[in-house]
This record gives C-alpha cells, structure tokens and sequence, in this order.
C-alpha cells in the first residue's frame, strides 16, 4: 500500500521519492509543491542552438538574472540578521 502523498511533509516526500524514484505518482506530487508554480515562474530561452552553439544573448539575460536573485537572496539574509 502506497503512503498517501498529500499528507506527507515536503521532506518527507523527498525522502520517498530518492527512495523510489520510479514512482511517477509521487514525483507529480512532489513538482506540484514548487514554489512558485509554473504559471509564475520566469521562463528562458535555450542557452545553445540544436547543434551546440551558444545563444550568447540568452546566455547574458540568464546570467543577469541569476546575479539579481543572488543579489535578493543575500538582501534578505541581511535583512534577517538586523
């Protein structure tokens, strides 16, 4: 009998699924936990065409938007700390 998915903890359901990663069921779980779901999250292009060429200018967008949330992230530690 399958543990019910929906009650368990994110932790817990981890745990579950690196122990049982064929378990379709709870990985759907597990990815409809995200924060934040797909409808909010920020989509970028592909950083390399089909034949490996880089997307220089996508590759610059991802970057830049990658030092804006680590500039966040270090913002609200700060922030949490005061």
């Amino acid at each position: 009998m399958k543990p019910n998915f929906e009650t368990m903890t994110s932790k817990e359901l981890i745990a579950y699924v690196l122990a049982h990663r064929e378990d379709d069921e709870a990985i759907r779980v597990l990815f409809s936990r995200r924060n934040p779901p797909d409808s909010e999250a920020t989509w970028y292009g592909p950083m390399v065409t089909e034949n490996g060429t880089p997307i220089e200018e996508n590759i610059r967008i991802a970057e830049e938007a990658i030092k804006r949330r680590i500039e966040q992230e270090n913002k609200r530690k700060q922030d949490s700390q005061s």
